[in-house]
């Protein structure tokens, strides 16, 4: 693994190292890609010229920036094909209808170029293994020829332009290397900071006094917490009309005297006794609880007497003969 040329992330230079990491070595800087985007934005220049240059469009045109590069780093799809053109390189749309009615496996294919959202990187073929060359992995990462077909549905799947590289590309080190002798990666690279976004992750958690392990179970104790705390409360209130008759059966049986200030009354201990609570119920507590109850049983009756009258009603008018 160590002979791949593989160029890690640097700003927003990924076009760059695309293009590097496909040839396996230091064939492009930023400066050699600005000089092929600048000679792309003339020619475009020259051909809107054409129209005359007192147009409107032409005027418009000298006003808007470069579409082939910009200040942080990007280079167009135009900039890296006329970089691949110098070396006799040519790319194909994968997912065009021409390349898709040629019906071939991609595992006899050279190498692809991956694009989405700006962000360029390659995946090619050393020996007789592929590997993803992203640069903002920490190192190449090994996709087995079983999994290459799968990987490139997931890149379409998630948004990627996919372009296949026609031509020969230079020759290199790693692939004379792994032609005789094929690599195994028992551990998958990581993305480029994820190490130091866990480090931070545990010294933070460290910092307020508790171990990455501890601040994960304290996560799960509380989503328990919260999902006990409801499952109380449904009960609660299924059982709250349950309750109330028991309260008001204690009290009028005796058990305690309602209007004594300091009498009170235990209600729901058949249902609360599994949690180790009970709820005490203070004579005014209880006052108004057991006036809410016969004020709904009284609302519920009414209702039914309503109900029935309507009935009533209905069946006197249809009983009456015709004038």
């Amino acid at each position: 693994m160590e002979s791949i040329f593989h160029e890690k992330q640097e700003g927003s230079l990924c076009a760059q190292h695309c293009l590097n990491n496909l040839l396996q070595g230091e064939y492009f800087s930023p400066v050699e890609l600005s000089s092929i985007a600048q000679q792309l934005d003339e020619e475009e220049r020259m051909r809107m010229a054409e129209g005359g240059v007192q147009t409107e469009e032409y005027r418009t045109f000298l006003q808007q920036p470069s579409g082939n590069m910009d200040d942080s780093g990007f280079f167009s799809i135009q900039v890296i094909s006329n970089a691949l053109g110098v070396w006799g390189l040519e790319i194909v749309l994968f997912n065009s209808r021409e390349y898709q009615q040629l019906r071939i496996d991609p595992i006899h294919e050279k190498a692809f170029i991956c694009n989405y959202k700006e962000h360029w990187f390659t995946v090619r073929k050393l020996g007789q293994q592929w590997f993803n060359l992203n640069s903002l992995l920490t190192g190449p990462e090994l996709i087995s020829d079983t999994y290459l077909a799968l990987f490139l549905a997931q890149l379409q799947q998630e948004g990627y332009s996919i372009f296949v590289i026609r031509g020969n590309l230079p020759d290199c080190e790693a692939d004379q290397i792994l032609r005789i002798m094929r690599v195994e990666q028992q551990q998958r690279p990581k993305l480029i900071g994820e190490d130091e976004a866990q480090r931070m992750s545990v010294q933070h958690a460290s910092d307020a006094g508790h171990t990455a392990e501890e601040v994960l179970l304290d996560e799960d104790e509380e989503e328990l917490r919260k999902a006990l705390a409801l499952s109380r409360q449904d009960m609660e209130v299924e059982d709250e009309e349950a309750d109330l008759r028991r309260a008001i059966q204690m009290s009028m049986q005796g058990g305690s005297d309602p209007r004594s200030p300091s009498a009170t009354v235990t209600a729901g201990s058949s249902q609360e006794s599994g949690s180790g609570e009970k709820e005490t119920l203070s004579a005014e507590e209880l006052r108004r609880r057991r006036q809410a109850y016969f004020d709904r049983q009284q609302a519920q009756s009414a209702a039914q007497d309503r109900s029935s009258a309507a009935e009533s009603e209905g069946k006197d008018s249809g009983s009456k003969p015709d004038q």
